[in-house]
Formats: structure tokens, C-alpha cells, sequence
């Protein structure tokens, strides 16, 4: 029999400890699967905690449906008949800027019409045209790529608040090709977005009166999709079906080769033995893990940075909130000098999250631009919300429920030269065979992102089976 140990019990980890059960007992192979999650639970930064008929998530709320994995991991654990989409309201999203929240434009007629870009910035969009395309290569940060293609103003209403909406990110320091690797690709092959927008425009014409479907241009999209219950039922129904041991409160001290394989020491003493190792913990803590190990592979791991965030749901009742509350919520520029970064209304994405008359706000506070908002108190931070709130959308009323996340190291960053550290890692991980990486600190932060990493590494895992003999 082959051990495999598997690190961290969060989407990652999970599903890749269930689908390496399901691919072993398909090829009829003896494998025994042992997780090891250093908390006292299961779902890492997927968490729904409901208090007094408000559901919160601590973490993210939801996957879009656009992309199969994860719908297909609902299929293999029989849940896809339980899953939640967003209201179709959910698709308006907002950006506050100077003093007004303005819906994004999702057209050509909506986009002129839009007070949000002036008629100079919107000029200078149309001139992304004629800037000649980059086709070296070369990494470059998501600032250079917007001031480089699109102008300073886009760059600043809508390319630096998806960055943060998304990854809580500098666009000064974010890569695109990591980050957004479909529009480098764009620029590549058709010369500039717009071009491409315009050809791929026609292709899907050509494509839908074929029967077939092509991805947009303007990225991957879809339905925002959850359950009732709220994103933990995707890792607590994972968790169920997992055969292996799941060990709760086990944290890693280190992790050192032992007779072709691991032996993993626990902090507190103890130690388990392993032919193979899947790491799916954050960069930084397995950093810790192999720094006995390998130290040039611990300092790859550490040169991937985190950003804090601050959650804050507030809920109100209905009748004190006077904003319709119709969308998904809005961001905010940096320029516009908030603490916040942005409000979902999650009260209008999914039913159930809010008691009957009332509403549940939720907003992210922190990121890579305002890592010392961690260090706020809860007075600080429920005061500065406030603030934002009013000046958002007009709310002077406290708030009857609160509560406060905190994240000290909630988000990886992809920062420029990402996939050479990747490729970097990959190199170094050749002298430990038997040893692999998964999470969202390395091919992607979203849960679809995760749960595609995780088939990925269970192929990888079953090659060196395959190099060592089998899984008997």
C-alpha cells in the first residue's frame, strides 16, 4: 500500500484527497489517503457561518458556472441538484466614483451613454486600436498593460478596482500574464482588444450558427453559483466523501526525506511517514515546512507575497437602507481616498442570507494598497465602513448585526515574474520526487481555479505512481 500524505483541508486539498480515491479505485490501485489540516476544522478559507438568520461568508461566496470543474466535482459527489445561481440582478455591478455609483457598462450604447469615463478617457479607449501590440513575451504589471492599451483614467476606474475586487491587488505590481493570462493572449494573437472583440465577435456569429460556443473577449463571465446554505456545503460534502482519515488540530513542523519517501514531524511531536506528500497549504506555510528540506525551494515559496483583508458584514433592516440595492454591488477606486474597497449586496446575489425584512452588506476592507487596515480595531474598522457606506450610497443608520473577519494573509499575490517562479519551483521540485504543490498561492485564486489545480496534480501524482511501480 502507497501513503500519500495530503496537507491542508481546504478546496484543494479536499477534492484532491476525493479524486485521488476516485481515480485509485477506478484502476483498482491500494492507496491510503491521510489529510492533515492544522485548524480544528475543514474548508480552509471556505466558511458560511449563519448567526441570527444572517449568513456570512468568511471567505468567498460562490463559483462561476462558466468554467466545468467545478460543476463536474458537484456531479462525482451527486450535489449539482442542490446548487444555487445568483439572481439575475446580479450581473449589475457598480463603480463608485466621484460621488456616484455608476453601473458598468456592458455594451457599446451603455458604454457612451456612461458618465464614468470621460469623453477624454473614452477617446483615448478608442485609440486601443492603433497602439501597436506587444508580442515579446515579457511580463509586464497590469498598470503598465492599462496605461499602455487603454489610458490613465481606465486604468484607474476600471482596471485598478477589479484588481482589487479580484485579487485585493497593486496593479503596480500584478502580472498579467498570471493574473489575466487571456488578455495577453489577445493582444498577441489578434494585435489589440478591441480587434480582437471585433473578430471574435464574428467567429461566435459564425460558431452559434454551427452550434458551437467560443470564450469572450472580455473574459470568462457566467453565473455566480452557491447553495442555500451557502458555500461550505461544496467542502463539507467533499469532506463526507473522502474514505481517508481526516486529522483536525495537526499542524506541520517540517517535513524531511526519509527512505525514498517523507516523514513528516508535527508540531507538538509526533511524526507520519508518507511515500508521497501533496502540499495544498499557502505558500508561506509550507515555506516554513521545507525550509530543513530545501532551502532554495523554501525561499521560492516565500517570494510569493499575501494580502490582509478585513471582511465587514453589516446587516440593516430593509426599510433603512433607501438605495434600491438592485446588482451584485459596486468597487471603489483608490483615488476616491475610501477605506474600503468595495460592498457586495448579498442580501440581492442569494436568498437566504438575509432575515425576511432585512438586508446583509458585505464589504472588504485592506488588500496589497492598505495592508495596515489589519491593524485596525473593530471600532476603527466598523467607523470607517460606516463612512463608506454614507458616502456610497447615503446610509446613516447603524447597523443592527456586525461582524468582523480578519485575514492577516487572505490572498496570494501574482506579482511580475509569477510564472518564472512557478517554473523556478517546478525545477527544484525534480529533486524531491514524490513531493507536489497545489493551491491557490501557485495556478490560480478562484475556486474553479483550485478545484481544475487539484485534477491536475492527481495526474501528476498517478505518473509517479506509475515511474515507482503502482500504487500496491
Amino acid at each position: 500500500m502507497t501513503r500519500i500524505a495530503m496537507i491542508g483541508a481546504g478546496i484543494s486539498g479536499l477534492t484532491t484527497a476525493f479524486l485521488l480515491e476516485q481515480q485509485a479505485r477506478a484502476q483498482n490501485l491500494d492507496l491510503e489517503i491521510v489529510v492533515l489540516e492544522k485548524k480544528d476544522r475543514v474548508g480552509g478559507k471556505i466558511w458560511s457561518i449563519k448567526e441570527e438568520g444572517y449568513l456570512c461568508e468568511w471567505g468567498p461566496n460562490g463559483f462561476l458556472d462558466s468554467k466545468p470543474w467545478t460543476l463536474e466535482l458537484c456531479d462525482q459527489l451527486g450535489i449539482r441538484e442542490r446548487l444555487l445561481r445568483s439572481d439575475d440582478n446580479a450581473r449589475k455591478r457598480y463603480i463608485f466614483s466621484e460621488g456616484v455609483l455608476h453601473r458598468l457598462p456592458e455594451n457599446g450604447p451603455m458604454f457612451l451613454k456612461s458618465k464614468l469615463i470621460s469623453w477624454p478617457g473614452k477617446i483615448r479607449l478608442a485609440k486601443e486600436m492603433l497602439i501597436p501590440a506587444k508580442r515579446d513575451g515579457e511580463d509586464e504589471t497590469l498598470a503598465d498593460f492599462g496605461r499602455r492599451r487603454l489610458g490613465g483614467e481606465a486604468l484607474d476606474k476600471l482596471i485598478a478596482p477589479m484588481v482589487s475586487g479580484i485579487f485585493a491587488g497593486d496593479p503596480e505590481t500584478m502580472s498579467l500574464k498570471s493574473c489575466f493570462p487571456r488578455i495577453q493572449q489577445l493582444e498577441e494573437e489578434y494585435g489589440g482588444l478591441i480587434k480582437a472583440m471585433i473578430k471574435l465577435a464574428r467567429k461566435k456569429k459564425q460558431d452559434i450558427r454551427e452550434g458551437k460556443q467560443v470564450a469572450s473577449a472580455a473574459g470568462p463571465g457566467g453565473v455566480l453559483t452557491s447553495f442555500a446554505a451557502g458555500i461550505q456545503e461544496l467542502t463539507d460534502s467533499t469532506a463526507a466523501q473522502v474514505r481517508g482519515e481526516i486529522r483536525r488540530g495537526v499542524g506541520i513542523e517540517r517535513i524531511v526525506q526519509k527512505n525514498g519517501g517523507f516523514e513528516l514531524r508535527f508540531e507538538g511531536g509526533g511524526t507520519l511517514d508518507a511515500e508521497m506528500v501533496v502540499s495544498a497549504a499557502p505558500a508561506h506555510a509550507l515555506a516554513d515546512m521545507t525550509a530543513a528540506l530545501d532551502e532554495g525551494l523554501s525561499a521560492l515559496l516565500r517570494d510569493i507575497p499575501y494580502a490582509p483583508m478585513n471582511v465587514i458584514c453589516f446587516g440593516y433592516e430593509r426599510d433603512k437602507i433607501l438605495h434600491s440595492l438592485d446588482g451584485f454591488g459596486y468597487l471603489i477606486p483608490r483615488k476616491e481616498g475610501c477605506s474600503t474597497l468595495g460592498t457586495l449586496w448579498d442580501s440581492s446575489i442569494f436568498p437566504n442570507r438575509a432575515p425576511e425584512g432585512r438586508v446583509l452588506l458585505r464589504s472588504m476592507m485592506g488588500g496589497a494598497t492598505n495592508p495596515r487596515a489589519i491593524e485596525l480595531s473593530d471600532a476603527e474598522v466598523r467607523a470607517r465602513t460606516l463612512a463608506d457606506l454614507n458616502a456610497s450610497m447615503g446610509i446613516d443608520a447603524e447597523p443592527d448585526f456586525v461582524r468582523i473577519f480578519r485575514h492577516p494573509q487572505a490572498i496570494p499575490q501574482y506579482t511580475v515574474g509569477h510564472a518564472k517562479r512557478l517554473a523556478a519551483l517546478d525545477e527544484k521540485l525534480r529533486s524531491h520526487p514524490g513531493l507536489f504543490l497545489t493551491g491557490n498561492a501557485f495556478f490560480g485564486i478562484g475556486l474553479n481555479d483550485c478545484v481544475h489545480a487539484s485534477r491536475q496534480v492527481v495526474e501528476r501524482v498517478f505518473q509517479g505512481l506509475a515511474q515507482r511501480g503502482g500504487g500496491g
